[in-house]
């Protein structure tokens, strides 16, 4: 065997287990492990899946769907005066504006609604990866025990779709990127067991790859080496440090990764099954690509799918310079794959019973850094004045306002939910949300309970801290 098949061959293994031992060893308390759950009577639901768009590195609310007032650009110009770098455009709602390049999500609006008013937690210093952690999980970090993504809260929760396709599906996001062990964080099942953690696609184009044997790797040598590969799991050393549960759950996650391999729905994977026309609407990259995947996950029985856009330090939406050219290139990313996602399940019959999320994990502002009255070191240096187009546009992080979007799954159509301020600092001024007002919007949906927890080391851990969590029904129609 060659270096290359064996390296291939090892990656295979590492996503069939869908969390490394190394992690689970090192993040999972040994004692007083799952003990109990409380949940309330069986709740209604109004959706079935849920896609997340996460929009990752900080998305400025400003330039994208809640603009301000536009200040072309003009050498000289002064900072304080730019608020949007791009006019406002109309949506399919009355009264509803996006900045321009956004048209084609403006125009599903009348299918879903916008929250204005998200404000990000004051973490401190502000890290991507930290409110990231924050965003997907309700907790911040630092925990005594590893906080579940709120995807692997629903596959817990409300089980598998269809038991072949993975309840839990990330894409987009590598880890072979800066700041890579701090996503990798948030990207786990915690103490709810490995079959929960996400099924991780890096590259949305190689998907049936994460679903199949190295390239010169026989399905019977496969199957050799995966009845090997359980054997040596159960005598692991690692294996030892955790619970019953957590042996059992890792086993249970390879075994269905297994089923999937071996299973014809393997190819919904295999984005060259899409006709020719629908591929080349979504491919706008390997965003656009996770859209269509997911639409063909959705429609196939995954329970939470999540595209990314991916974070990577001073790239994408994290705009420490260049902030209105990048903005430019990343609209023409997200905004066509984003509209025809919400149209093809619409269209299909899918929408009604499947929740689109699409966030960020905080804004951004031209000179101001965090929020108002909360002094924090700026982390860009932007002149008084502007004399160089790259430091035209948002380039500081702001946690005081931030938008949402949600299509389907029982939202009301059309709806305006929230308000941030027309002048600087655009904070958010009426209905105010936070971050687990949000999860349990999501949890509602599907009909889990906000009191549901588990006993983990003698003290409940709830969906959201301390169970305090409340719905905003006013979302719902």
């Amino acid at each position: 065997m060659d270096l290359q098949t064996e390296n291939s061959r090892r990656e295979f293994i590492k996503k069939m287990g869908a969390a490394s031992l190394a992690a689970m060893s090192a993040s999972i308390p040994t004692a007083s492990f799952l003990s109990s759950c409380s949940t309330a009577a069986e709740m209604a639901s109004t959706a079935d899946t849920v896609i997340l768009l996460w929009m990752a590195g900080g998305m400025a609310h400003t330039e994208t769907f809640d603009p301000k007032a536009y200040a072309p650009y003009e050498k000289g110009i002064e900072s304080k005066r730019v608020l949007s770098t791009f006019p406002k455009v109309p949506t399919a709602v009355d009264d509803l504006y996006f900045s321009k390049g956004l048209e084609s999500i403006g125009s599903v609006m009348d299918k879903g609604a916008i929250i204005r008013s998200y404000r990000s937690a004051d973490l401190g210093h502000i890290l991507h990866t930290r409110h990231q952690y924050h965003w997907h999980t309700c907790y911040e970090p630092p925990q005594s025990v590893q906080a579940p993504h709120i995807g692997s809260w629903i596959a817990k929760e409300k089980g598998p779709l269809n038991p072949v396709i993975p309840p839990f599906i990330a894409m987009g996001q590598r880890f072979t990127v800066g700041e890579a062990e701090e996503l990798k964080a948030f990207h786990s099942a915690g103490f709810l067991g490995s079959e929960y953690g996400p099924f991780l696609i890096p590259d949305p184009s190689s998907g049936l790859d994460s679903v199949r044997p190295p390239q010169g790797m026989s399905m019977k040598r496969f199957e050799a080496r995966y009845k090997l590969y359980k054997e040596l799991t159960n005598k692991s050393h690692v294996m030892e440090r955790g619970s019953d549960y957590q042996k059992e759950s890792l086993m249970r996650s390879m075994e269905q990764s297994y089923r999937l391999l071996n299973s014809p729905e393997a190819e919904i994977f295999d984005l060259s099954k899409e006709p020719k026309k629908s591929y080349d609407t979504y491919n706008t990259g390997r965003f656009g690509q996770g859209c269509l995947l997911a639409k063909r996950l959705a429609m196939n029985g995954a329970r939470f799918i999540s595209v990314s856009t991916e974070y990577e330090p001073f790239l994408g939406w994290d705009t420490h310079e260049n902030g209105h050219s990048r903005l430019v290139k990343m609209k023409e990313l997200v905004d066509r794959p984003i509209a025809q996602l919400i149209k093809d399940l619409d269209e299909t019959g899918h929408l009604g019973r499947t929740l689109i999320v699409l966030a960020s994990e905080f804004s951004r502002d031209a000179i101001l850094e965090g929020r108002p009255g909360e002094k924090i070191k700026d982390q860009v240096d932007q002149p008084d004045v502007i004399e160089d187009e790259k430091f035209y546009g948002m380039h500081r992080h702001f946690t005081d306002g931030s938008s949402i979007l949600m299509w389907g799954g029982g939202i009301k159509n059309g709806l305006i939910y929230g308000k941030t301020a027309d002048e600087r600092p655009c904070s958010s001024i009426e209905k105010t949300v936070v971050i687990d007002q949000v999860h349990q919007s999501i949890y509602h949906a599907l009909g889990i309970h906000p009191e549901t927890h588990y006993t983990i080391e003698g003290r409940p851990f709830y969906t959201t801290p301390d169970g305090q969590g409340q719905p905003i029904l006013d979302l719902f129609a």
